[in-house]
Order: C-alpha cells, then sequence, then structure tokens
C-alpha cells in the first residue's frame, strides 16, 4: 500500500507559535513512519515553508499548498495535521483556504474554528444548549466605557479578556476599579474586542474531548491548581510550570459525570471533530464554560496528551485516527 503524505502544519501569526512548533514536534515524531511519509510545514507570517531534516526551508506553493523539492520533485499532501494554536489555524481562515483548494486536513471546519475562536459567540450559542457560563459585558474598541456600571453589575473582583486570542494571552483579574482601565488597555492590545465577566469562585478544571474511532470520548479532567502567587490559569501557568495540573480532578462521581456529560454536549453541540479543549469553573457542583480551544496545546507537558495517557490512548493512537478521519473526508 502506497504510503500516504502528511504535513504537519504548525506556527501561527500569533505569540501561540512557539507553543505551536513544540506541539507540531510531538505529533511528527509520533505518526506511524510505516503508514505515513511525514512532513514538517512551518507557517509564519512572513514565510509559508517545507522545513527538511536538515533544517533548510522550501517555499510552500500557495496555490495547490504543495512543495517543490530541490530533486526537483513536487509532494503533494493527502493530509494536513492541523496544529497551529491562534490565528490563522484555530480561527478557520487556514480551513477556508484549504477548502478552496480541495485540500483535506485534520480536526474540525472553517464554521466551527471561527465559531469557537470567538468567545462571546461560543458561549451564546452553547446557553441555548443549557450549558452555563459567568455573567459577562462585551466591548468593541473605541466605544464608552463607564467604569462605575461595569462594576455595579459584575461587581469585584472580575476578569478582562480579549475576546479572540488563546494561551491566555491578555487576560487580568481585576480586584479594585482602579486596576479596571490597566486591564482593559491590556486586552485591547490584543485584540479589538473584549469580554469582562464576572468572578466565579471555584475549581477550575480543563477538559479533553475528541472523536476517537466513531465516538465522542471525554478523555479527561485536569484540575489546574495555580501556584502561590497566581490566581489564575495564565499564560505562565500554562507554558512556564506556574500551576499544577491534577489528573483526574479531585472531584466526586456525581460532579464528574455533570462535568462530561455537558463537555461532550457542548463538543456535539457545535459539531466538533478532532482534539478539543474546554475549561470550565466548578462552582457549587455546577460547571460554568470559560472557552472552548479547537487546537490546545499538545506539546509534551500539554494537558491533552496527559489526559490521552491516563485515559489509556497512545499519542501514536491519537495522531493516527486524526489522519484516517481526515483521509475519509470528501474534499
Amino acid at each position: 500500500m502506497k504510503k500516504k503524505n502528511v504535513a504537519v502544519v504548525m506556527g501561527g501569526y500569533s505569540d501561540e507559535y512557539i507553543v505551536s512548533l513544540k506541539s507540531g514536534q510531538l505529533i511528527f515524531d509520533s505518526l506511524d513512519r510505516e503508514i505515513y511519509n511525514v512532513y514538517k510545514v512551518v507557517i509564519l507570517k512572513n514565510e509559508w515553508y517545507f522545513l527538511d531534516d536538515r533544517d533548510q526551508k522550501t517555499p510552500i506553493n500557495k496555490a495547490d499548498f504543495s512543495v517543490n523539492l530541490s530533486s526537483g520533485f513536487t509532494v503533494k499532501f493527502d493530509v494536513c495535521f492541523n496544529i497551529i494554536h491562534g490565528k490563522p489555524g484555530e480561527n478557520g481562515e487556514l480551513q477556508a483556504y484549504w477548502d478552496t483548494i480541495g485540500q483535506k486536513y485534520t480536526g474540525c471546519g472553517f464554521y466551527q474554528s471561527a465559531l469557537t475562536f470567538n468567545k462571546k459567540d461560543t458561549l451564546a450559542v452553547l446557553s441555548k444548549y443549557g450549558i452555563p457560563s459567568a455573567k459577562s459585558i462585551y466591548l468593541r474598541n473605541g466605544q464608552d466605557i463607564n467604569e462605575d456600571e461595569i462594576v455595579a453589575e459584575l461587581g469585584l473582583p472580575l476578569f478582562v479578556k480579549p475576546n479572540q486570542s488563546g494561551s491566555s494571552l491578555g487576560i487580568t483579574k481585576v480586584k479594585e476599579k482602579s486596576e479596571l482601565k490597566k486591564a482593559l488597555d491590556f486586552a485591547f492590545a490584543e485584540d479589538d474586542e473584549i469580554l469582562i465577566e464576572s468572578f466565579l469562585n471555584g475549581m477550575e478544571v480543563s477538559v479533553g474531548v475528541v472523536d476517537f474511532e466513531g465516538e465522542t470520548i471525554v478523555l479527561g479532567i485536569t484540575e489546574i491548581v495555580p501556584k502561590e502567587g497566581k490566581e489564575f490559569f495564565d499564560y505562565e501557568a500554562k507554558y512556564e510550570g506556574a500551576s499544577d495540573e491534577i489528573t483526574p480532578a479531585r472531584i466526586d462521581d456525581e460532579t464528574r459525570i455533570k462535568v462530561e456529560e455537558i463537555a461532550k454536549r457542548a463538543y456535539e453541540s457545535l459539531g466538533m471533530s478532532g482534539f478539543s479543549r474546554s475549561e470550565y469553573i466548578i462552582m457549587d457542583g455546577i460547571p460554568y464554560m470559560l472557552e472552548m480551544n479547537t487546537n490546545p496545546g499538545f506539546s509534551p507537558a500539554s494537558i491533552l496528551p496527559q489526559q490521552a495517557k491516563h485515559f489509556g490512548i497512545s499519542i501514536k493512537d491519537l495522531c493516527g485516527n486524526e489522519v484516517e478521519k481526515a483521509l475519509q473526508k470528501k474534499p
């Protein structure tokens, strides 16, 4: 049987590209070389290129996402394994381009990517399916802002976050009204739309959900415990070891079942496919959704690979399942 050509596509246009390169390396290393020819493709703002074993770059032909090697041989990819965090791989831009040229790819489609990258719209859609979230105020850059009204409506502390951003970039926990202006500026530096959310005082959990061998499964529920001095799961806590991640989370069976049921309902209600990781705060036994990531971190230290190991699925099988599903999609 002829081996299929798989491009592991990593990088991206945001500050998350460094994490994406680590995620891409793990997938590149894990895919079965008995079945696939595996290639590295890096997409950055200034250049798209194939990276060979000697770290030599060859430009990607954007007309059909192929690469012309120095040997004169042109490689077309049967599947692109999308592991870009943030833009353009997690907001639908890349998926729309691949759809246009007829390129098969892993994960969810254009619509699901664009929707889930927008926190406000995701939570609004999921509220129709009975999935609760924090009380919030949505603001666009340049809008008149009344700090007194915001504090009166949401109380303190509260969270200010970019509406479309990943890896907890641009998020601030605001304890005093005097801190609000700085927090708004910080979030607007990441995005022209922001969400201000009421504080949910409970346990934060991260829930991995995938469709594996035809079934939607919850890989695991991981409890997030920020280390001393860290008040929430920010970039440093996620990627620089400033939090403890406990899998499985220390919750009772009744709460676990409730979290699993809501996480699966969210995944299926949005018509998701591929990897996903959703964040929740459990307060008084109720999971409140914060956001859904459709291309979550997948480096060896990331939560989803940890959950897969706990569930008993190897990274090789998890990644292979994604490729096989993509091969079966109609272009």
